[in-house]
């Protein structure tokens, strides 16, 4: 995992509902914990993208429903800005569920749709299975 020197605003909050972008088996997820989220007391927990999440899974497959599982937000649509000036914006929010944290291997073998650069540059494995990186 590499740190990106771009500023993501964290537009997800705890309690947010995400596509699945990948072929897992999950269809829609529900975040419900921010890793490395340092913040004052009673703060509610919010993410952006490249960070790693912890998700609940509300609809889907069958084998997947109700399962807690770890994942990375690859697209939001609360616009951030990157180094050069540029601001990014998504049509959706979306994650990747994945299959073990220390690699960052993903548990699906596709991901649809486009993910940002910056989750490319901090998760590899990630970027391997992308079609469309922005």
């Amino acid at each position: 995992m590499k740190s990106v020197k771009s500023r993501v605003s964290r537009g997800l909050p705890i309690g947010a509902q995400l596509v699945c972008c990948d072929n897992s088996g999950a269809k829609i997820v529900e975040i419900i914990a921010v890793m490395h989220f340092k913040a004052r007391t009673n703060k509610l927990g919010c993410g952006g993208v490249g960070d790693l999440i912890s998700i609940a899974v509300k609809a889907g497959k069958q084998d997947m429903m109700h399962k807690v599982a770890p994942a990375i937000i690859v697209r939001q649509k609360k616009e951030f800005t990157r180094p050069d000036g540029t601001k990014v914006k998504f049509e959706d929010n979306a994650a990747v569920i994945l299959k073990d944290i220390k690699l960052g291997t993903p548990k699906g073998t596709l991901i649809k749709g486009p993910i940002a650069k910056e989750v490319a540059i901090r998760w590899t494995a990630v970027a391997k299975l992308a079609t469309m990186i922005l």
